[in-house]
């Protein structure tokens, strides 16, 4: 278990570093670079211990010789003079008030510079003489909250789910290696995985092979293996060096419809598909089904075959929810979801003109390799500081290098001139009129004050709604899982207004946020809205996001008809409200 605690506090280390920088109000690029190379470990579920021995840390996606070197000298010494010497700056204790649900840095900082407060036995009490309250940007709302959060604090630690990102680069990894294998002949992640579920507590893959143990034997042999938790003829269990645990299913050739409909779940969605099968005199398990009166067993090599079997349309993964969607099926009423073949463009990203990490050109190539036609530029509004937000007279100089570049594209490939501006508490915006109109595409979102009454940040949204210079209203619910609960927002109002506005509802496919979530997205739908994916990338890299997004809104239910870039940037631009 060494090489996977090492890699796991190599993590923990760069997370915390991270946060303690933010909570000091150091560079938001220092800040993001410790936060990314503590990611990219995750991801890479790699023996960082090794890596770090053979000097081979840049293998790692975003670690420099300045991270490298401090990896290194932890993982040499169990010590890191950079890290001490920056806890004697900012306590070390103040990492636990950023655990708090409704405190993050910034609200940190200012118990610690502005009451004293540097631990969770301090605030406390702080809570309870009401002094808190008394703090710019708190008042008693949140106080209570931060009281009630407290209260669940002991005894209540939960494991978290991983992130769909994180589980996914597992499953891809898998599904690489073990496709190689000749004695594999079908293979796919099952589970919540496959369902698109925000959030993963295992890996689930399925595997058909007439023998499984030497596809058990491939799978144990994973170098980034750290631990084999349970081995069997059909069932093998292990975990990796980032901590997600994988669990690999083998099942006869002949049983892979059955078995991936099984095994893709949910419970709910299984209990419903065995009582409509039970309804027709069959019993169906993960292996067959099986008629009750001859005995007889049939086997499905696919799922649509199965689901054709029982009298049902086919039944996408990401649909498999409440068992509701087998009455839809029934009737012939699925909607023919959203493809990634779909996506046309990109409708926010961001530069290294704001908090980006590549060039308006780095950002443009990526997103026509990747078989884009459009991409938006979105970088922040200079109304958010820590993000080195853009002027107006910015925004025009970086206008200006659009127009070259697009120049240079002749027509193959387009970049929009837009920006993501910020929803003031009042709902007003950060940039003039004069400024946004000159713009192809707004994108307005709020990142302060999230913890406003329903009534307050229900009435800044609709403002922004309602504004006619506002194309897109971006991560909605403000939300960032295991992390950050979302704004308390009186949704049908605000998803009407949008509706009669032509506002148009993002759905953020930052793995952080997948922002609407399905729910939000299937009532919106309902009350006549129209939606745009976006990656919200940061990076080149981030582009690939879009995945995530598509995955999200095909579990709310979305056709390509509803989401604008599925069309051509002419007819995106027409449609768009002026």
């Amino acid at each position: 278990m060494e090489n996977k605690s090492t890699a796991g506090r190599v993590e923990k280390l760069l997370e915390n570093i991270a946060t303690l920088l933010e909570i000091k109000g150091e560079d938001h690029f220092r800040i993001n670079a410790y936060r990314n190379a503590a990611e990219n470990i995750s991801l890479s579920g790699l023996d960082i211990k090794k890596l770090a021995e053979e000097d081979r840390l840049d293998e790692i996606s975003g670690i420099g010789e300045a991270i490298s070197e401090k990896i290194r000298e932890y993982v040499t010494t169990g010590r890191l003079k950079y890290y001490e010497d920056l806890i004697n700056e900012v306590p070390e204790s103040l990492l636990d008030l950023t655990e708090v649900p409704g405190l993050g840095p910034k609200r940190v900082k200012a118990l610690w510079k502005e009451l004293d407060i540097k631990d969770i036995q301090s605030l406390d009490s702080a809570v309870e003489e009401g002094s808190i309250q008394k703090l710019d940007g708190f008042g008693p709302k949140l106080q209570e909250k931060i009281r009630e959060n407290l209260r669940k604090r002991p005894g209540k630690e939960v494991p978290k789910r991983q992130l769909l990102h994180h589980a996914w680069s597992i499953a891809d990894l898998i599904i690489d290696r073990l496709g190689k294998n000749n004695a594999v002949k079908k293979i796919s992640a099952a589970g919540s995985l496959r369902r698109m579920k925000e959030t993963i507590g295992d890996v689930d893959i399925l595997v058909a092979s007439e023998e499984p143990g030497k596809v058990t034997e491939d799978f144990l042999s994973l170098e980034e293996m750290d631990q084999i938790i349970m081995k069997g003829s059909t069932r093998t269990s292990i975990r990796f060096y980032n901590g997600i645990q994988a669990d690999l299913r083998i099942v006869p050739p002949e049983s892979w419809g059955t078995a991936l409909q099984y095994f893709t779940g949910s419970q709910e969605h299984n209990v419903k598909m065995r009582e409509l099968a039970l309804k027709k005199g069959q019993s169906l398990n993960e292996y067959s089904l099986i008629r009750q009166k001859a005995g007889e067993k049939l086997f499905f090599s696919e799922e649509k075959k199965l689901y054709e079997h029982l009298g049902l349309q086919y039944i996408p993964p990401e649909l498999r929810q409440n068992g509701s969607e087998i009455l839809q099926a029934s009737r012939g009423e699925l909607p023919v979801l959203v493809e990634m073949g779909h996506i046309r463009g990109d409708l926010q990203c961001h530069t290294d003109w704001s908090d980006g990490q590549n060039t308006l050109q780095s950002m443009a190539e990526a997103a026509a390799n990747s078989g884009l036609e459009y991409l938006l530029i979105t970088d922040h509004s200079f109304g958010l500081g820590v993000a080195k937000g853009l002027s107006g007279t910015e925004l025009k100089n970086q206008a200006t290098r659009i127009d070259e570049l697009n120049e240079k594209y002749e027509g193959k490939f387009r970049l929009l001139k837009g920006v993501e501006v910020e929803i003031k508490a009042d709902g007003s915006l950060d940039l003039r009129e004069e400024i946004l109109s000159e713009l192809d595409i707004v994108v307005a979102a709020v990142h302060s004050s999230l913890g406003q009454g329903r009534g307050k940040i229900t009435e800044r949204l609709l403002k922004a709604v309602e504004n006619p210079l506002v194309h897109v209203i971006a991560h909605p619910t403000g939300r960032f899982l295991n992390s950050r609960e979302e704004a308390d927002v009186d949704w049908d109002a605000l998803f009407t207004a949008a509706a009669e506005n032509g506002t148009l509802l993002e759905i953020n496919a930052n793995p952080r946020r997948l922002d609407l979530p399905d729910r939000l997205i299937r009532r919106a739908l309902k009350l006549g809205c129209r939606f745009v994916i976006s990656t919200d990338a940061h990076s080149s890299e981030e582009l690939d996001y879009m995945r995530f997004g598509v995955g999200m809104a095909r579990r709310g239910g979305l056709s390509s008809k509803e989401i604008v870039n599925t069309e051509s940037v002419d007819s995106l631009m027409s449609i768009l409200k002026k």
